[in-house]
């Protein structure tokens, strides 16, 4: 099984236009304190990234933030992180998160989310690395990316495996038990000259 130290994940840095957004972003912050599982996600402070961190850092978790120098201050980068690593750009941003983590899980947001899910799948999808990946479809957000997924297989763009890279599940303590109980990965740190 996965040996769970640190998940990394892709959320908005906006709220939402429902409550039940943020009390994902709020749950599974303290679920993984609880668990004693170290978040790794975007550094900044403001929409469901700083209610996430701001839950996990209250129940005692540790968390890293990992921000470009160009967005530090226009996402408001989070100053109470137990880490924050600054970065020279998003590329070294996302490998920085990679390499931090153990197992990737994307709440609802925004394209930025989006691309990063979707690079991290494709990561995978080239056998760049073998670590789980869970998106949490909270009300049914993420259901328009997996018709596409079904799509894509349908027209003859990918293969029938695309649905075997990541995970969809309904609630975040569902996605901590399904990367926890992932196989271990057999390659758990993939060469950044192939990132």
């Amino acid at each position: 099984m996965t040996v769970l130290r640190a998940i990394c994940v892709y959320c908005g840095s906006s709220a939402g236009n429902h409550p039940r957004y943020a009390d994902s972003a709020k749950r599974l912050g303290q679920l993984l304190a609880r668990r004693d599982i170290t978040l790794v996600f975007g550094g900044g402070r403001i929409g469901l990234m700083g209610i996430m961190a701001d839950a996990a850092l209250d129940a005692g978790g540790r968390v890293i933030g990992v921000i470009p120098s160009g967005l530090k201050t226009a996402e408001i980068a989070h100053a109470d992180c137990t880490e924050l690593v600054v970065t020279p750009s998003m590329h070294a941003r996302k490998e920085k998160m990679f390499e931090l983590s153990d197992g990737f899980m994307a709440l609802p947001g925004g394209i930025g989310t989006l691309e990063e899910v979707i690079e991290v799948i494709t990561w995978r999808q080239l056998r760049f690395h073998d670590k789980p990946i869970v998106i949490v479809d909270d009300g049914g957000y993420w259901q328009p990316l997996k018709a596409l997924f079904d799509a894509t297989v349908a027209a003859g763009f990918a293969h029938a495996d695309l649905n075997s890279l990541c995970r969809f599940v309904a609630t975040v303590e569902e996605a901590v038990t399904v990367l926890a109980s992932s196989p271990a990965p057999l390659r758990p740190d993939a060469p950044a000259e192939r990132l």
